[in-house]
């Protein structure tokens, strides 16, 4: 029997991807759908619709699932907790503290937003990163008496740096990395997004916020848990984080000193062999390749990577031997912003949850 799940947040760009990627799921069925009170009580066709045109604003592409047009939308409090297994939550991060702690309370909740990101009772989880700090949801429960927990994804900037950086870190000690990101416009979202007059011919060099996002987040995340706490990993990392006229997708140039001798053949060995021992492999949402490695010089490329493992994979090029560290290396890498660093990330995370016995 499918596990019943709501969506909060549902009409904005990231709800509807949960819309898109729950379509058909062999494990979660969706059972009942929230957001704001503007569109509560509309059929969901109806709360996407702009009222004076009737133009539907379906972001994502494709045709609305079949599944969801005529569901009704309902509002936070009118959610049954009682008829669900688990919440998706793509709410906005001001409001998502009390929103998520009130289903949490009862419920198991998968998150996009930051909210709870730097508790320390709260894990930062990347399905197939590091899924034993999965048991810090125990202690989480416990610490604050709710029968479900917050299970919240990382910054989308920070997803692609962690899971390059995880293996590297693993064999080689990686001791710092100095980063830079050209993110997407979608990354920015509609409210308040970014201007066309902005960003077209142009690129912002600056995101607030983001900066200190990826510094602690893959830090976090490559820590070790240790008696119920995360011990943050052993690595220094700088970077600077910009806008460019991309749609989808966040491409990474990244330079990192490890503590030992590492090459670009050994890194292409290195995520090969990762690939084969991935703690995801087969899950509903995975991709075939949970790395993809060029040697092609002009690879990654967002327009080319984007569709690779369904938006789930990560792609590596540009890999070469850094001579300004005694040991180290650079390479570019892509990651989806809005597919494995957002609702599909985050559903193939409750499918890894669930695969655990945690839902």
């Amino acid at each position: 029997m499918k596990k019943k799940v709501a969506i909060i947040g549902v009409t904005g760009a990231v709800g509807q991807e949960f819309v898109q990627t729950l379509k058909n799921h062999p494990w979660f069925e969706v059972t009942q759908i929230a957001a704001s009170e503007r569109s509560a009580g509309k059929k969901y066709v109806e709360a996407i619709s702009d009222p004076n045109s009737g133009i539907v604003s379906w972001e994502i592409g494709g045709e609305i699932p079949d599944y969801i047009k005529e569901m009704t939308v309902k509002n936070i409090d009118q959610i049954d907790v009682s008829q669900l297994d688990l919440v998706f939550s793509a709410v906005e991060s001001v409001a998502a503290r009390e929103i998520e702690a009130k289903f949490a309370a009862d419920l198991p909740v998968i998150s996009t937003s930051s909210a709870f990101r730097y508790e320390e009772d709260v894990p930062i989880l990347i399905p197939g990163i590091n899924d034993e700090h999965a048991e810090l949801l125990e202690f989480q429960k416990k610490n604050r008496n709710w029968k479900g927990w917050i299970a919240p994804l990382p910054n989308c900037t920070t997803t692609g740096l962690a899971i390059t950086l995880k293996p590297l870190y693993e064999k080689y000690g990686a001791k710092k990395v100095l980063m830079t990101s050209m993110q997407a416009i979608s990354g920015a979202g509609r409210t308040p997004g970014v201007s066309a007059m902005n960003i077209t011919d142009n690129i912002i060099p600056y995101i607030p916020n983001e900066e200190e996002k990826v510094r602690k987040e893959t830090r976090k995340i490559l820590g070790k848990l240790k008696d119920g706490k995360i011990e943050d990993a052993d690595i220094r990392v700088s970077c600077t984080c910009t806008r460019v006229p991309v749609i989808d997708g966040h491409t990474e140039s990244v330079f990192v000193e490890t503590k030992q001798d590492i090459d670009p053949d050994k890194a292409k060995e290195l995520y090969m062999e990762s690939n084969k021992s991935i703690s995801v492999a087969g899950l509903p949402s995975a991709p075939e390749e949970y790395y993809v490695f060029h040697e092609d010089p002009t690879r990654p490329q967002p327009r080319i990577e984007r569709e690779v493992g369904g938006g789930m994979t990560t792609t590596i090029g540009r890999v070469e031997k850094e001579e300004l560290f005694e040991h180290g290396l650079k390479y570019v890498l892509f990651s989806h912003n809005k597919k494995m660093g957002s609702a599909k990330g985050a559903v193939l995370l409750a499918e890894m949850l669930y695969k655990k016995g945690k839902i």
